[in-house]
């Protein structure tokens, strides 16, 4: 896979998700089982709908990352891609939507304005939190299934992690301006045609750097290893 895919097809999922859930007319409304049900729809849904989006951005890039080139096999990249799967879904679902990334993130900006911090302060520690909490499931993902290869070096690996972290900080800080940006009321309501479009600007545009990111550390990726080969 080139770099260029590894870091378009996220973004592609992340697209298709939205025009699908646009095209079903899928909303509240929407028959689902009476557990999952009770368990999807809620607050967090409400007022951070686009996480949703982040949850599929996970899980795209986390199938990425099991099928880049590498020395694991296939049983390592399929239990790998398990385990992050499972601790994606796990942060973001369990007990209910939103998970302990959004809970932990509204409970940090919370007490940082109830400590009289400004509020755009207060916004950016709980998306910080949100984004720290996210990484953790991606990077696990990723170091489990052991096919794509980081940067050598603890220089390296610091400088990568911290870049990494601050690219999902912006984008949960993206996400979560939605309804600010002029996304409508849905889950409350079908996803109009106006807001799939702002909801997948939102969604490019909060994750673009990181795409980027990845497509970067892909091509250096593949480049090494084409010098191996050639040696």
């Amino acid at each position: 896979m080139s770099s260029i895919a590894a870091a378009g097809l996220p973004l592609a999922a992340v697209v298709i998700a939205i025009l699908a859930a646009w095209a079903a007319g899928f909303d509240h409304r929407s028959a689902l089982p009476p557990g999952l049900s009770a368990s999807f729809y809620g607050f967090f849904l409400d007022r951070y709908p686009l996480f949703a989006a982040a949850i599929v951005y996970g899980l795209a890039r986390l199938v990425v990352a099991a099928t880049a080139p590498g020395p694991s096999g296939t049983i390592r990249r399929a239990v790998g891609l398990g385990i992050g799967a499972v601790l994606l879904l796990g942060l973001s679902l369990y007990p209910t939507f939103g998970g302990l990334v959004l809970r932990g993130a509204f409970a940090t900006g919370g007490m940082a304005f109830l400590n009289q911090q400004p509020m755009i302060v207060a916004y950016g520690l709980g998306a910080a939190t949100a984004a720290f909490l996210f990484a953790i499931a991606l990077g696990l993902g990723g170091l489990a299934a052991g096919a794509e290869r980081g940067p050598r070096g603890f220089r390296s690996i610091a400088v990568a992690t911290i870049i990494g972290f601050l690219f999902l900080w912006f984008a949960f800080a993206v996400l979560g301006i939605a309804r600010e940006a002029g996304f409508g009321n849905w889950p409350r309501g079908p996803l109009r045609s106006g807001d799939a479009f702002v909801a997948i600007g939102l969604a490019l545009v909060a994750f673009l750097p990181h795409a980027l990111l990845v497509a970067f550390r892909r091509s250096r990726q593949f480049g090494h290893t084409e010098r191996l080969v050639s040696a």
